[in-house]
């Protein structure tokens, strides 16, 4: 296995773990989300690559976390 297939795989995990913490099923989530049913069932597979694994790259490659190279984009804390 890969390093993209390892960040999608792991990615597919924290995403699922969340959901169901949540008690949502995978169509109240994708009906949230607005996504296809299909689409969401595929990211928790890992089967789609969705870009995130370019943004972790990106990031590793100026030696940040991901969360560092999107805090310019995170919404505002009342």
């Amino acid at each position: 296995m890969g390093s993209k297939e390892k960040i999608l795989m792991r990615f597919a995990t924290h995403l699922t773990r969340l959901r169901k913490e949540r008690g949502l099923s995978i169509r109240q989530l994708a009906a949230a989300a607005g996504l296809d049913y299909s689409q969401v069932q595929r990211i928790e597979k890992a089967k789609v690559n969705i870009a995130f694994t370019t943004l972790v790259a990106l990031a590793q490659g100026l030696e940040m976390s991901v969360a560092e190279l999107l805090d310019e984009f995170k919404a505002p804390r009342n």
